[in-house]
């Protein structure tokens, strides 16, 4: 049986006389899976799409933007003065967030329009409490 008691010489003293308490090491314990289930390959790809996209600041803003928008949406054009950004580098960060499933795109004559898309951003929230 090991002991503690090598590991200093004054711990576990009584009366100037040391005294070696029993380790014990169960070598079972370490070995006994405690993860019992994961997010499939597929899902853990969906998932990592969707931080992926929610790994820029812009677009955390755009999408900020779009929820504090009238009814849940906005339109591109209503989105590159507050971010400072040229209506090319908007769409291009709204075509992201879309191809990520966190937004919807509705065309409507010139313009598109965004809403989130709550499921989505449920879903990955979900992704990280499985387990």
């Amino acid at each position: 049986m090991k002991t503690i008691a090598h590991l200093s010489k004054n711990v576990n003293t009584c009366e100037d006389t040391a005294v070696s308490l029993p380790l014990t090491i169960d070598s079972t314990a370490c070995c006994v899976p405690r993860v019992t289930s994961s997010l499939t390959v597929d899902d853990a790809e969906r998932a990592a799409r969707v931080f992926k996209a929610l790994g820029d600041p812009t677009r955390v803003r755009l999408l900020s933007l779009i929820a504090a928008g009238e009814g849940g949406e906005a339109c591109i054009c209503d989105l590159t003065e507050p971010v400072g950004l040229s209506q090319g580098t908007v769409s291009h960060h709204m075509k992201l967030l879309t191809e990520a499933g966190l937004v919807t795109r509705e065309q409507r004559g010139r313009w598109a329009y965004f809403a989130l898309n709550d499921s989505a951003l449920d879903a990955a929230a979900d992704a990280l409490r499985r387990g």
